[in-house]
């Protein structure tokens, strides 16, 4: 086999895994669904509930949700080239908003039902918008 023949092998072996990874790759758009769920759940309890009991629901919430999809992405076989900078951006973007939220909702909107919906679905908002575009990537 001459180097130019193995080289074409080379390419041809990593058209495939790349396919594999984009074609398999949906798994990330049911993780994001799944997180930006979870956040109509996890904002308002954060801002509505009170007390010790409502920090250990809060807690054991937030262990199963982050738990679970850690696991789960730990599980799948590839990730798409551009994965690492996407999931960062998205989860910074939350972290930046679920920040603010708790905030306002802390100081200037405490027990307000309002502020917590829309605070919740702010929160979601990134992972949605992910879940959405990654979605349309993949088919």
């Amino acid at each position: 086999m001459s180097t130019h023949d193995e080289a074409q092998a080379a390419l041809g072996r990593a058209a495939r895994v790349e396919t594999a990874a984009l074609r398999n790759s949906g798994w990330y758009a049911r993780y994001l669904w799944v997180f930006a769920a979870g956040q109509l759940v996890l904002v308002p309890m954060s801002l509505l509930w009170q007390g010790t009991t409502a920090a250990l629901v809060f807690a054991l919430f937030v262990f199963a949700l982050v738990g679970g999809l850690s696991v789960y992405a730990a599980r799948q076989r590839v990730i798409r080239r551009g994965f690492g900078p996407l999931h960062g951006g998205v989860i910074g973007s939350w972290g930046a908003l679920f920040a603010v939220a708790v905030g306002l909702g802390t100081s200037s909107f405490e027990d307000s039902v309002p502020f917590a919906v829309v605070a919740a679905l702010a929160c979601a908002l990134p992972a949605a918008l992910a879940a959405i575009g990654e979605g349309r990537r993949t088919a």
